[in-house]
């Protein structure tokens, strides 16, 4: 059983952080207390109080804060003084994530990829993918799609679509052609048969690509997520036109949509798959790049990162793939799981008539506009929910739990988001009537 959350209510002094750290810093505006621990689906802060966690350190937690599983495998190998950095050197830990990696996951899907470690975090792998592209096909151009993300470094960032972000870059973001996203020009606009005109047409000003770059389901951009018949035409599109597929999977991989990958089962495998987030399973900095063995034309050396040989992290990765993805049970655990949220979601935004995005257990709420998003999410917080938005407007209420939560956990959170989300409705109606 589980008690309701109790905040504490109680800000802490922040006078070191607006002192010290940079302005940069977001989430701890929206969240401001001081966390000191965290298990499962809770945080708590300093001050006592206890939190429902709904955003999951951004689907970096899918399996919930400090997995019992995966934290005494990392106590164990620290014991014993196992090996913590090793650059790309061969060690212990590396051989058996690789191992456990090619038997859980790669085998079963039939899928013959090279595993290249690349630093900590996606962007990294995003960063080796798009020019591992380039370097295999010699052309420049990379297709990408509004209200895409894929990093921060420039030239994930030139992927992305964000406005915001792409204007912190502070020099010229090139190359990259953002093209409609399914759905981009509502249900009667296929954007494939747009992209394939233009690709078709030598005066469309469209330079052959070395890649098309996509997420199944725009975990930053609002949610959306495309359908596999549109995905298949994408993959189809790539491949006549001499492109590689490229799936960012950082967000919606690791069982976040109810399968390990994203694109399973929908008739098509990509030619390079990029992973990161949720791939060590307790939080630590861990991101790959996956390519088919004919695309691995790399020099020794020609792209690195000094924490490309994270052990620690391919230790909990390791235990988590052991534990979770042996079989099927916790992947249909998810869907099954997934289909509550969504049948909830909808729920709600039937009665005040908006639409739910997402797909699995990464889905959200329309609401209409960033403002009365953001101020349903600070009631939740308030509350004791911890929750965020998405979209180009931040106008989407993300639904972020970790994979592993108990359905009557689930559900009361999402009383409590129904609760703050009716509060916020019936206010705007009542200052709409004055």
């Amino acid at each position: 059983m589980f008690t309701t959350p109790q905040p504490s209510g109680t800000r802490p002094d922040t006078r070191l952080y607006e002192r010290r750290e940079s302005a940069v810093r977001s989430y701890a505006r929206a969240m401001p207390r001081q966390f000191n621990r965290a298990e499962g689906v809770w945080m708590h802060d300093d001050q006592g109080g206890r939190y429902l966690d709904f955003l999951s350190g951004c689907s970096t937690l899918n399996y919930g804060h400090n997995h019992p599983i995966l934290k005494q495998a990392l106590l164990d190998y620290v014991a014993a003084d196992g090996i913590a950095h090793g650059l790309d050197l061969h060690t212990d830990a590396k051989h058996d994530f690789l191992d456990t990696f090619e038997r859980v996951i790669l085998k079963p899907r039939g899928m013959d990829h090279r595993v290249m470690f690349t630093g900590p975090t996606g962007t990294n792998a995003v960063e080796a993918a798009i020019k591992l592209a380039r370097k295999v096909t010699g052309r420049q151009m990379v297709i990408a799609f509004t209200n895409g993300f894929h990093g921060m470094t420039l030239g994930a960032l030139a992927c992305t679509g964000n406005a915001t972000k792409r204007g912190g870059a502070g020099v010229p973001l090139s190359h990259v052609a953002h093209e409609p996203y399914d759905g981009y020009y509502g249900p009667d606009v296929d954007t494939a048969d747009l992209l394939e005109q233009r690709l078709s047409d030598p005066s469309s000003g469209l330079d052959a690509p070395a890649a098309i770059l996509v997420e199944t389901v725009q975990g930053e951009g609002g949610l959306n997520a495309a359908s596999p018949e549109w995905l298949r035409r994408i993959a189809g599109i790539a491949r006549a036109h001499g492109a590689l597929l490229i799936v960012d999977d950082i967000q919606a991989g690791c069982g976040r949509t109810g399968s390990f990958f994203s694109f399973e089962d929908m008739g098509f495998t990509p030619d390079i798959v990029t992973l990161a987030k949720s791939l060590s399973g307790m939080g630590l900095p861990f991101a790959l790049t996956l390519l088919r063995p004919e695309l691995d034309q790399w020099l020794p050396g020609e792209h690195n990162g000094t924490f490309r040989g994270n052990n620690h992290a391919f230790v909990t990765a390791t235990a988590a793939l052991r534990h979770f993805w042996q079989d099927d049970r916790f992947a249909g655990d998810v869907q099954r799981r997934g289909d509550l949220l969504a049948s909830r979601l909808q729920r709600m935004a039937d009665r005040y008539g908006f639409e739910t995005r997402g797909r699995g257990m990464m889905r959200g709420i329309n609401v209409g506009s960033g403002e009365l998003a953001s101020q349903v999410t600070a009631a939740c917080f308030d509350a004791g929910l911890i929750i965020e938005t998405s979209g180009a407007h931040d106008e989407v209420i993300k639904v972020l739990a970790p994979l592993v939560i108990d359905d009557a956990v689930l559900s009361h959170g999402l009383d409590m988001l129904e609760a703050r989300l009716g509060e916020a409705m019936r206010a705007d109606h009542a200052i709409a009537a004055e």
